[in-house]
């Protein structure tokens, strides 16, 4: 019992980002918008709609356990998406670039957390419930 509440904070803390940034686009749709436009992404508003779906999707299912492989990889493979496009430091300089730079790794570091979840969930034979 302890360790499945253990278990649970854990995935809740590896979604916490995304669950807070689906609510944060959610709530104010036009500012959503306006994030696609700001990194050149058409079109704006069903782009916006179908990341709030995945973010908040993806992370139900992990926390929940329901097919939490799907979620996970389905947030692997955005956050990898999204790192290439927000944080392109190989095009920027002084401390913006270091900032970004440093960012752009940090999503590395979640995307592989997102694909080994999605890995040892698959592993363990999940046939979508726990």
């Amino acid at each position: 019992m302890r360790s499945q509440w253990i278990e649970r904070c854990c995935l809740l803390l590896l979604c916490a980002a995304y669950l807070q940034g689906g609510i944060n686009k959610l709530t104010d749709f036009d500012s959503a918008i306006g994030e696609m436009r700001h990194f050149g992404l058409a079109p704006a508003a069903p782009l916006a709609a179908l990341v709030i779906a995945l973010e908040l999707g993806a992370s139900v299912a992990i926390v929940a356990g329901f097919y939490r492989w799907l979620g996970a990889a389905f947030l692997g493979v955005f956050t990898l998406m999204a790192t290439f496009v927000a944080n392109r430091f190989w095009e920027m300089g002084g401390q913006e670039r270091f900032m970004a730079a440093n960012s752009f790794f940090e999503h590395l570091g979640l995307t592989g957390a997102f694909l080994l979840l999605a890995w040892l969930d698959l592993q363990k034979g999940s046939n979508g419930t726990r």
